[in-house]
């Protein structure tokens, strides 16, 4: 889709506010035809000597309030069009962040933060102003221009008005060649301000680490290197709209000479009266704006053209994970793999290779194996993160893309490797997929994860806010919290990714006795790197490159001498070797 098409469709859905506007400016470029007309009826008067003194104050009474008319409506139709043409950037944004917010992490995999929150900042800002600036100053302009010059042709003298627009077309090649440039400069002004806005993202979010390694100097001088490209960027943009100006200049300058020439001739000649050639000078200064819009109405369309060029691909770009299941609600019931394979995409080596394996309901499952070995990877497929590449995934018989998204993400509870808390108190992140519960709900799962005596030790406890990204708690703290919320939330599958990694092995014992005793009719599945954290599974697979190596109980994994084996005795003589 175009912009223009865009804002055609716009157009149509606001079609009240843009008339009532378009009226206020019609109004407004009759009036400004009219006081020409009427000044230079006034001078003939005046030279006459036709005009009684209540006469000239009743015609300057009549110039006045036309004066105050058009301010009026000036006033009335920016109101009456920007409450419109905002409406176009609030709409442009809700579409942006419905489908950011329901796109899968494969598309988030080549696109960067910063970049994101310039489109919903500048370019449609950009877009916006194309929609309600442009449209209405490019309508004011061009009624203005016809009204002026078929007031200088047939009003006044349409040979004078045939030299004065000598000039015109030569502006409008220069507009032309401008515009082009313009196009160029702004979209490089977009871009060069979403990677300033990558780098600022990027460096608050990382800040702790930047002050820990000592990098302050060296990001300050990406900082500045960035903002000066930025500026340097917005300034050309800047120049070659101000070179509007310069042609617009230029065309003025040469019609009023033409026209002085040619007028004074005419006059000379008893062609043409004094009046009439005051009438035509101050029509051709009224063509002043309409030169002036479209240099501006040329400016706001090229930027937005820019702007909708870098938005639309990311509003248009299809979901990594379809959503086009109808069953609405996920019984509980086995979850079965059938031989799935799997590849991210642009790595030629599959994560995942012919996995099969069956989890029964209430039972836990232990995933084990090296780094990259696909434990992860399988835990993403299961929340639908991804589509297996080949094989089948399923859930009580059904396919997982059987399932609406919805009621997928409504059935699992996920902890992962990273907790990502927001910036509000302990109880709310808690609460976070259970709103509505109740202090004693949200306290009772704080237990359970054996975080509430930190907690409690808090400031405010549960009402303390954890700051952006929970950056007041510690990792071990922020860790404890995400696995309550995920406890609150009641899910029948939970699945925990390495969620243990930053707690003692005692904190974590405690843990998951209380996993234990809560786990009735809830399937699990564990990912950790700590044996000991999938001792007491029904079941535990060891991926290795992506395949099945070694599945059973603890029991006869230790018993096989495989890895998980060798990996079993390693932990236990480290951790008596800690202990003495």
């Amino acid at each position: 889709m175009s912009l223009y098409r865009l804002i055609g469709q716009f157009l149509r859905r606001h079609w009240f506010a843009y008339s009532v506007s378009g009226v206020m400016l019609a109004g407004i470029a009759v009036l400004i035809v009219w006081i020409p007309r009427q000044v230079g009826h006034v001078v003939d008067q005046l030279v006459a000597q036709r005009l009684t003194l209540p006469q000239l104050q009743r015609e300057l009474a009549w110039l006045v309030a036309a004066g105050i008319a058009v301010y009026l409506l000036r006033v009335g139709w920016r109101l009456k069009l920007y409450a419109a043409a905002y409406q176009l950037g609030v709409e442009l944004r809700q579409r942006l962040y419905a489908r950011l917010s329901h796109q899968g992490p494969a598309f988030f995999q080549d696109r960067r933060t910063g970049n994101l929150m310039a489109l919903a900042t500048n370019d449609i800002d950009a877009v916006e102003m194309a929609a309600g600036e442009a449209i209405l100053a490019g309508f004011d302009g061009t009624l203005t221009l016809v009204l002026v010059v078929g007031m200088m042709a047939l009003g006044v003298d349409a040979r004078l008005a045939a030299f004065a627009l000598l000039p015109f077309p030569l502006m409008g090649v220069a507009f032309w060649w401008i515009s082009r440039h313009v196009h160029d400069a702004s979209r490089a002004s977009l871009e060069r301000f979403g990677s300033l806005n990558d780098h600022v993202q990027e460096t608050l979010a990382g800040v702790r680490t930047i002050r820990a390694l000592g990098l302050q100097a060296r990001s300050e001088r990406q900082f500045s290197q960035l903002a000066a490209e930025a500026a340097q960027a917005g300034l050309r943009s800047q120049r070659w709209e101000a070179a509007y100006e310069p042609a617009v200049g230029f065309t003025l300058s040469a019609a009023t000479m033409l026209t002085l020439g040619a007028g004074g001739w005419l006059v000379w000649h008893d062609q043409l009266t004094i009046g009439q050639l005051t009438s035509f000078s101050l029509y051709l200064g009224q063509l002043l704006w309409p030169m002036f819009a479209a240099g501006w109405v040329l400016s706001l369309l090229e930027r937005g053209k820019a702007a909708w060029s870098r938005l639309q691909p990311v509003l248009d770009a299809p979901l990594t994970v379809d959503d086009t299941g109808r069953v609405r609600a996920v019984e509980p019931g086995p979850i079965d793999l059938g031989h799935v394979s799997f590849h991210y995409p642009g790595i030629a080596k599959p994560a995942l290779q012919d996995v099969s394996l069956s989890i029964p309901p209430g039972t836990t499952l232990g995933l084990v194996g090296a780094t990259g070995s696909g434990k992860t990877t399988l835990l993403r497929l299961l929340l639908r993160h991804h589509a297996p590449d080949a094989g089948a995934l399923r859930w009580n018989g059904h396919e997982l893309r059987d399932y609406t998204l919805d009621a997928l993400r409504d059935a699992v509870a996920w902890v992962p490797q990273e907790a990502f808390l927001f910036s509000a108190s302990v109880a709310e992140n808690i609460a976070l997929a259970r709103p509505e519960a109740s202090r004693e709900e949200i306290e009772i799962a704080a237990r359970l994860a054996a975080v509430h005596d930190d907690i409690a030790r808090l400031p405010s406890g549960y009402d303390t806010p954890v700051g952006e990204r929970g950056v007041t708690l510690s990792g071990g703290q922020r860790q404890r919290v995400a696995i309550a919320r995920a406890l609150l939330a009641d899910a029948p599958l939970l699945l925990l990714d390495d969620a243990l990694s930053a707690v003692d092995t005692e904190t974590e014992a405690r843990i998951l006795a209380h996993l234990r005793q809560q786990r009735v009719g809830r399937t699990v599945v564990i990912v950790s790197h700590r044996l000991s954290t999938v001792a007491d599974a029904d079941h535990t697979i060891v991926l290795r490159d992506g395949r099945v190596a070694e599945q059973g109980t603890h029991a006869t994994l230790t018993a096989s001498g495989g890895w998980y084996a060798r990996q079993w005795r390693y932990q236990q003589l480290q951790a008596s070797l800690d202990a003495s």
